[in-house]
């Protein structure tokens, strides 16, 4: 039989495997789409002629205060590329930097540092604008807008809420949970008070709360409404490759422009496959799709979607910030099951146990297999299967499985959505 080697990424890395060939039915990838030459052109091309909304000077007048939400460090947008062009171009109608700042888009994760804000956005915007990270859990932080029919309470960062105008930015993937990332996204969970996003993600048990899926479902309708509270004046949304390549821009009405991004990445990230695989290898892509189990979760979407039931998936993320979450960890250390774990969190809904309750329910018609920097024992109380090389994961996978069994790779696991033909 014949043999041949794979990479995967891994955090900043990479890590290899030999398989038999004649084992391997698919290997699942995004579609081929050119990168995007001289992005900061094509980003002013987007924002004058935008989706659904006046061209982007016209919104704005002298001397207002425009605040810009950016993403975090779990995730990538690119922001470097678009905040500079954007700036400039509100400069020029009499905006100055001093009247501009950015929020990141924290929603209920840890607060950054200066230093990983000015990472995400690069030299110049650090030098040129102040930079602003929230604490979810400070109520005094957040502004109360109104309630939502679906019952949530609206809080947003009051750095929102007084300023002039918002510019809502990010990139588009799809979302297990709230059916694509991007848009909206940016508001809520991005600058909302932890009860918003605690009521909001509470829906996660709604059969329409899933990927790929918008309208119906209720974690999006939810968040909609909360923000049509707190209109964005404008929104810039960017669709990326694996290796972080821009591939296209949308801008313009925060709802229109998303919703025409999110028809680019079924054409992008949706593989079709023929049948499951009995074991799948899986990467995130590499850091920060990999950086903790919190981010993992979506990666395990896509695996379980490609494996048969009674099947294995072998993750490779490297985890460098543990699981992403001590209420995950807590839940886990008490509940110890997913049956247990999807009472107690239907009984009392707290983010970070609804991410034990995700990751868990994947678990209970497969295994998943997590090579990592985990501690072993951390690893087993989250009901992953260690492994400590990725050779140890395929010897344990076709131990379990079979040497003839068959095998799907995912080699972009974060951005591959399998889907049956």
């Amino acid at each position: 039989m014949a043999k041949q080697e794979f990479e995967f990424r891994y955090g900043d890395g990479r890590l290899s495997t030999v398989l038999e060939t004649e084992n391997i039915i698919q290997t699942l990838k995004m579609k081929d789409y050119p990168v995007l030459e001289n992005p900061q052109a094509r980003i002013l091309e987007a924002i004058n002629a935008p989706i659904g909304c006046k061209p982007f000077k016209d919104l704005f007048k002298a001397g207002e205060r425009v605040a810009f939400i950016v993403n975090d460090s779990t995730r990538v947008a690119n922001s470097h590329e678009f905040l500079p062009v954007m700036f400039n171009e509100l400069n020029t109608i009499g905006i100055p930097d001093e009247n501009i700042f950015i929020i990141f888009a924290l929603g209920a994760h840890r607060p950054m540092t200066f230093e990983e804000m000015a990472h995400e956005v690069g030299d110049e915007v650090a030098r040129r604008v102040k930079l602003h990270s929230g604490d979810c859990h400070d109520k005094s932080q957040f502004t109360y807008f109104g309630r939502t029919s679906f019952g949530t309470e609206v809080y947003f960062h009051n750095l929102v809420a007084e300023a002039d105008h918002i510019v809502a930015t990010g990139s588009v993937l799809p979302h297990y949970l709230a059916g694509y990332g991007g848009g909206r996204k940016a508001m809520l969970p991005g600058v909302s008070y932890y009860e918003t996003i605690r009521n909001n993600h509470s829906m996660i048990f709604h059969p329409n709360s899933k990927i790929g899926m918008l309208h119906g479902n209720p974690v999006y309708d939810d968040q909609i409404e909360a923000v049509e509270m707190c209109r964005p004046t404008f929104l810039v949304n960017m669709v990326l490759n694996e290796k972080k390549q821009t591939l296209k821009v949308f801008a313009g009405d925060y709802i229109k422009a998303h919703l025409e991004a999110c028809k680019f990445v079924d054409e992008i990230y949706v593989t079709d496959i023929e049948e499951k695989a009995d074991i799948s290898i899986v990467s995130a892509g590499g850091y920060p799709k990999d950086i903790d189990v919190y981010q993992l979760h979506k990666t395990m979407v896509n695996a379980h979607s490609a494996t048969k039931p009674g099947g294995i998936a072998i993750i490779l993320g490297e985890c460098r910030d543990g699981s992403g979450s001590k209420t995950y960890e807590a839940t886990m250390e008490k509940y110890k099951t997913p049956c247990r774990v999807e009472k107690a969190t239907r009984e009392d809904f707290q983010v970070g146990a609804h991410k034990a309750y995700g990751v868990t329910s994947l678990m209970t018609d497969m295994e998943y297999i997590l090579v990592s920097s985990l501690e072993p024992d951390l690893a087993r109380k989250l009901l992953f299967t260690p492994a400590s090389s990725l050779e140890e994961a395929v010897e344990m996978a076709f131990e379990k499985k079979g040497q003839n069994a068959s095998v799907m790779l995912l080699p972009q696991g974060s951005f591959t959505v399998p889907r049956i033909k």
